[in-house]
């Protein structure tokens, strides 16, 4: 096998080169528009008009609507590729095809080649405007034949929404995230995830606001508005837990039946009960804890939402971190506070806050700050016993899980 002088595989080492290119200070930023995109997919030879996408937009509920559609595509025999972000552990977590991430030889490889072609063409692409390059000419190298694909930020503007037509655009529950970038209002939020809607193109909403309408009726596309329930033996079997999910397969299970009719019912029963989605509300038994990535008001309202269903009653250790431009000051109350009233505080709980080492992560003291509770710092050097009868939830930044599941030697595999 070919060795490094430090020992590393050649394959680790390519890989740690490409994750180098895209956290460097050039990429690793946010530059919303599609005319960088425009260019290097035309260099590319367009591989984004060979693909059938189910676009999915929205502000929370995006990737798991996104894994439920796949897994079920997946056990209905088609080739299906999957694009979401964040990731966990590593940055080929984000592109697969039927469940399987990219290879790190092939994920570099990718990288390379559309960065090289990027610079010599004077095309200053972004982190995830490269990442979403390379997911393109993946998925059409390899002739997938669905892809189910997840906005990054917003739609309108979203390196995703080069695509000119999909199987179906959806939008999930919208609701207050990335402010600064796509407005201070839910009407002007949900004006830029409308931006995914296509001419001719079914779009399925979970709500009806006005702007869906307005979109829908000038492009042509025809709109459906969910009733959120289900089936309770759909939403039994689904492996993924949390009461917000209750929504999210709803919107997965309208796409189905609009796109694919002819997949049966056994087929999706099947797809329901193999869903993987690692750290959306996912139980780790031995350590007595729940790792959720909430990481906005709405989404920490929804994990509480779903603590009190599954585990009323219970002690609570929190640990939380988030970054700074997050609205983490109404999170932390939501933790803490009683959903009754903004005096109450929850009972026999414990709140640790994490700083962990994103550039932007809210520190302890900002953090501190903002909390109505009694609460302490947790460290590399922190310990308590995960089986003192707590129920112990790691919540908040998706960037600070890894570096958790490493301090409390959680294995990725077990996720």
């Amino acid at each position: 096998m070919n060795k490094s002088r430090l020992g590393i595989p050649a394959q680790q080492h390519i890989y740690n080169d490409a994750v180098k290119l895209l956290t460097s200070p050039k990429t690793f930023k946010i530059s919303l528009g599609l005319e960088r995109m425009e260019k290097i997919m035309e260099l590319l030879g367009n591989p984004q008009d060979k693909l059938n996408c189910i676009h999915v937009a929205g502000t929370n509920g995006k990737g798991s609507v996104c894994a439920i559609i796949g897994s079920i595509l997946n056990e209905a025999g088609m080739k299906v590729g999957v694009y979401s972000s964040p990731h966990i552990f590593k940055y080929t977590e984000r592109i697969k095809i039927n469940g399987k991430n990219i290879s790190d030889s092939n994920f570099a490889q990718y990288v390379f080649e559309i960065s090289e072609l990027a610079n010599k063409n004077n095309i200053n692409l972004t982190e995830f405007e490269i990442l979403t390059s390379v997911m393109f000419k993946y998925f059409a190298d390899n002739n997938v034949e669905v892809v189910v694909l997840e906005t990054g930020l917003g739609g309108r503007f979203d390196a995703t929404n080069i695509i000119k037509k999909n199987l179906c655009s959806v939008i999930t529950h919208i609701d207050y995230d990335h402010t600064e970038r796509l407005g201070k209002t839910l009407d002007e939020i949900a004006f830029e995830k409308a931006g995914i809607i296509k001419p001719n193109c079914p779009c399925i909403v979970m709500e009806g606001k006005e702007v869906f309408y307005d979109k829908s009726m000038e492009v042509g596309a025809e709109l459906e508005i969910l009733n959120p329930y289900v089936s309770s033996q759909n939403y039994e079997i689904l492996s993924l837990k949390g009461s917000y999910q209750q929504e999210n397969l709803a919107l997965a299970l309208a796409v189905i039946d609009r796109c694919f009719p002819k997949i049966s019912q056994d087929t999706i029963q099947k797809g329901l009960q193999n869903v993987k989605h690692p750290c959306r509300f996912e139980y780790i038994a031995n350590k007595n804890l729940i790792i959720d990535g909430a990481h906005n008001p709405n989404g920490i309202k929804s994990l509480v939402q779903s603590l009190d269903m599954y585990y009323p009653n219970t002690k609570r250790r929190f640990i939380f971190g988030c970054l700074r431009n997050k609205e983490y000051e109404k999170m932390v109350k939501i933790l803490t506070l009683t959903p009754a009233s903004s005096f109450g505080v929850r009972e026999e709980q414990e709140v640790y806050f994490y700083h962990f080492s994103h550039q932007n992560s809210a520190t302890f003291e900002e953090l501190k700050a903002v909390c109505p509770v009694e609460c302490k710092e947790l460290t590399k050097d922190t310990q308590f016993d995960f089986n003192d009868g707590h129920l112990n939830i790691i919540c908040g930044s998706f960037y600070m899980i890894a570096e958790l599941c490493d301090l409390f030697k959680i294995s990725p595999d077990s996720l």
